[in-house]
Order: C-alpha cells, then sequence, then structure tokens
C-alpha cells in the first residue's frame, strides 16, 4: 500500500474519478497534488466531517503532543475541539498581522478549556519564530509523534513544509493549497529526530474559491475603524450587513481587500441573508466565520444579515 507523498490518500490507476489515481504508480504524487502542485488546478474531493471526528479519537488515544494551528483573523471556537492531548496553540500568519500588536498580551486573553500547555505566534513564510516552535516541541512531547490539527487553510502543511526546508535534508514537501481537503489523510515526516504527522483541515465553514480569494489576506492587515454618531448600516461585500445603532465605535480586522461600505440611510442591501438580532457588549468581538472579526467598544445590539456563521467571544485585541 503506497500513499500519494503530497495528500497522504492510497495510490490507486483504476479509478480516475476517486482519490489517490495516478496513471504511474511509481510517481509519488497523485494526479490531483500533480495539478494542485504544478498547475494550480484544484479537483474538489468531498469529504464526510464525520471521518475528521474519527481522526481526531484517534489522536486524542494517543495522548501525543498536538500543535494546534490557527490562523489569527479567521478564529476557530476552542471549546468545540474534542481532543484531551496536551496542545502546543500556534498561532500561523504573524506576517499579516499590525506589527504594533502585542503578542503577550494577546495570548494571555486566550481562554478554553483545551490541555494548552504554551502558546505562541509563528509565521512560515517569514522564518518568525520557528526555531522557537522546535525547541517547545521538543520540551513538550510525549513521544517521537506530534500531530499537526487546524482548521482547513489554517497553514497548517505550510508550517510542516518549512519545517522540513529549514530542519531536514530532505525535499520531500507535502501538497498545499488553500482550499479545503487537500490533505486527506495522514502525512507523516521526519524532522529533527521527531516525526511530524500532517492531518487533514478540520471542517468547519467551508467556504467556496470564489469566497476564498476574496477573504483570505496576501498581506499585512490595516484595522479599519467606524465610529458611529448615529443609525448607520456597514456592508461587506455581499456576505454581510450590520445595521449599528448609534454611538459606538467598531474596529474591523478582515482581508483589506473586502469592500466595506458605510451607509447613513435605510437601504434594501442584503436583507435577503439570514437576519439576527443579537446584544454585544462592550470589549466584545463578533467572529465571523471564515472572515475574520469585528471589535465593538461600547453596549450594543445590532441586526446582522449574513449567511455566514458566527460567534461572540471576548476582545482578544
Amino acid at each position: 500500500m503506497i500513499r500519494c507523498s503530497g495528500c497522504g490518500a492510497i495510490l490507486q490507476n483504476l479509478d480516475e474519478n476517486k482519490e489517490g489515481y495516478t496513471d504511474d504508480l511509481n510517481k509519488p504524487l497523485c494526479k490531483r497534488c500533480f495539478k494542485i502542485t504544478h498547475y494550480n488546478e484544484y479537483i474538489t474531493v468531498d469529504k464526510d466531517g464525520d471521518e475528521f471526528t474519527q481522526k481526531l479519537e484517534f489522536i486524542s488515544s494517543t495522548n501525543d503532543l498536538v500543535i494546534l494551528t490557527v490562523d489569527f483573523i479567521n478564529m476557530i471556537d476552542f471549546d468545540k475541539i474534542n481532543i484531551k492531548n496536551p496542545i502546543l496553540l500556534v498561532f500561523t500568519k504573524r506576517d499579516i498581522l499590525p506589527k504594533n500588536m502585542y503578542e503577550d498580551r494577546i495570548l494571555s486573553k486566550i481562554k478554553t478549556n483545551l490541555n494548552i500547555v504554551d502558546k505562541m505566534f509563528i509565521s512560515s513564510m517569514n522564518n518568525y519564530n520557528l526555531d522557537e516552535l522546535l525547541l517547545k516541541v521538543k520540551k513538550y512531547k510525549k513521544s517521537d509523534d506530534v500531530y499537526l490539527i487546524g482548521l482547513t487553510n489554517s497553514g497548517k502543511s505550510t508550517l510542516l513544509n518549512k519545517l522540513i526546508k529549514n530542519y531536514s535534508d530532505t525535499q520531500n514537501y507535502i501538497t498545499v493549497s488553500n482550499l479545503p481537503s487537500t490533505t486527506l489523510d495522514f502525512i507523516k515526516r521526519k524532522i529533527d529526530g521527531i516525526t511530524f504527522i500532517d492531518t487533514p483541515g478540520l471542517l468547519d465553514d467551508v467556504l467556496s474559491e470564489e469566497y476564498l480569494k476574496k477573504v483570505t489576506p496576501n498581506k499585512m492587515i490595516n484595522p479599519i475603524v467606524y465610529q458611529i454618531k448615529t443609525d448607520q448600516i456597514i456592508t461587506v461585500e455581499d456576505f454581510l450587513r450590520i445595521d449599528v445603532p448609534k454611538d459606538n465605535i467598531l474596529i474591523f480586522y478582515m482581508s483589506n481587500s473586502l469592500k466595506i461600505n458605510r451607509f447613513y440611510k435605510e437601504k434594501d442591501n442584503l436583507k435577503n441573508l439570514k437576519k439576527s438580532i443579537i446584544k454585544i457588549n462592550a470589549e466584545e468581538d463578533l467572529v465571523i466565520k471564515g472572515i475574520g472579526f469585528i471589535k465593538f467598544k461600547k453596549d450594543s445590539r445590532v441586526i446582522i444579515y449574513s449567511n455566514f456563521n458566527y460567534f461572540i467571544r471576548k476582545s482578544i485585541i
């Protein structure tokens, strides 16, 4: 049984419509990974969320160290992850976050029932804190096996590829893309005496390729501040509308490529989307899953129109 070195699928040459297909079993990559790597051509694979739940259950049974990678802008609801392992919480993509962000202050505000042994920021692109990450892995690991888990597009596989490049003698990289289900099964890579095991991205709110291109920042974000004096409407592209009563300050943390509009008079824009009326307290964040978050400086009762899921948390900035 030979697995694709890019996605972990079992290689097979019998059915082109099934995962792991290759026309030559001597090649290291399946046809899908080859097209992603060389032509940026993505072939959709439908995966059942139960498969990822089963893999988490297996990982939980090992009690090995887990690196949980999190995209700071697309923050995960930590307590929905059912895992008991010791966890090294790693916020990826530090390069896209404002430079004046105080990391220690933010890390101290992260509260969860998970077994967090340490927390840190990294940037795979800029090699930021990767030496420190490897030292922490060696400090907290329970065996030579260390698992990487995270939401789709959290930077998990990109991190592993950078570790391979920096700390191993091989170039046996895994396939990466910003679309869901690129990694299909466990993928093992030996680095500096440690077996890092990449896992399929956790499926939460999976976005289409069209939306991912819009919402994924490709450079450092600049928070956008709106000072609200009268009743106003703020829209983000065609997927979010917020009706805000007067006297508040909202700070948007999301890709600056997104088109944000503000209206001072009633509009019919986006009222076809799912409507919710919510209470947000001062110094809380409204997290729109897959897009980013909005910090509210004062108490407010707002109307939201969006088909994306959301949750509210204590502000972390």
